[in-house]
């Protein structure tokens, strides 16, 4: 049985970017299928202008250079990675609807579902994670 992984990504930092991206790729690396639901904050992570300036929490600026240094990818190197690699991205209508926010104001390649979309993907998944 393969392995299914969904996460709910409710959180905007580059942390929470980074914890997301790097849990569902290394996921999908690993045959397994997984699913994403951005909502509140964690939309950020799939905004198109959003995604690319995340902030850093406070104090926590030299993470920059650790990112670099050690050739980590960037948040919209590892989002494009995790949508090569066939990971579901799906972005809260409720929230989107909220903050008056239509499809385009997001990155291509995504779904707009609510939380009942989530829940149907995740009723049958193996790991269940929160960002």
């Amino acid at each position: 049985m393969a392995t299914k992984v969904a996460i709910i990504a409710s959180n905007g930092s580059l942390f929470d970017a980074y914890k997301v991206f790097n849990v569902a790729t290394a996921a999908a690396a690993s045959d397994a299928e997984v699913g994403i639901f951005f909502t509140f904050e964690g939309l950020n992570l799939i905004h198109k202008e959003g995604h690319k300036q995340l902030p850093i929490p406070e104090g926590r600026e030299h993470f920059q250079e650790g990112f670099k240094k050690e050739n980590i990818p960037s948040i919209p190197e590892l989002l494009e990675m995790a949508k090569e690699m066939g990971v579901k991205i799906i972005a809260c209508q409720m929230t989107m609807d909220v903050m008056s926010l239509d499809k385009d104001a997001f990155v291509d390649g995504i779904e707009v579902g609510g939380a009942a979309t989530f829940i149907q993907y995740a009723s049958d998944a193996n790991i269940t994670l929160t960002f």
